[in-house]
């Protein structure tokens, strides 16, 4: 199914909140959409703000991504792409992103 790709100002927050931020930790400075560079799955996100009593999430990782579309050998994450944060195990839910490339 395509799927927006995902940029390093993408609104994804944890499932506990929609307070929280989840941050890439680092960007793919190869490849850019509508001028933001774009996120891989290999890498992970921070997540700040996050209100799930006494062990909040606090990084998550990607497991799902696009299958066809890679940038710098990683496949690239996309609006659909799931991660599991750590320690809750909740997920992260991309909120919004640019919606001029999509990746399969």
């Amino acid at each position: 199914m395509p799927g927006y790709l995902l940029h390093e100002h993408a609104t994804v927050h944890c499932a506990h909140t929609p307070l929280s931020e989840a941050i890439p930790n680092q960007t793919d400075r190869r490849v850019k959409v509508s001028g933001q560079y774009i996120v891989t799955m290999a890498v992970p996100y921070t997540v700040r703000r996050c209100t799930a009593g006494n062990s909040p999430c606090a990084t998550a990782v990607w497991t799902t991504a696009a299958i066809r579309v890679r940038a710098s050998g990683q496949p690239v994450l996309l609006k659909d792409s799931q991660a599991l944060c750590a320690p809750t195990g909740a997920t992260l839910k991309v909120v919004s992103t640019q919606t001029r490339v999509k990746g399969t």
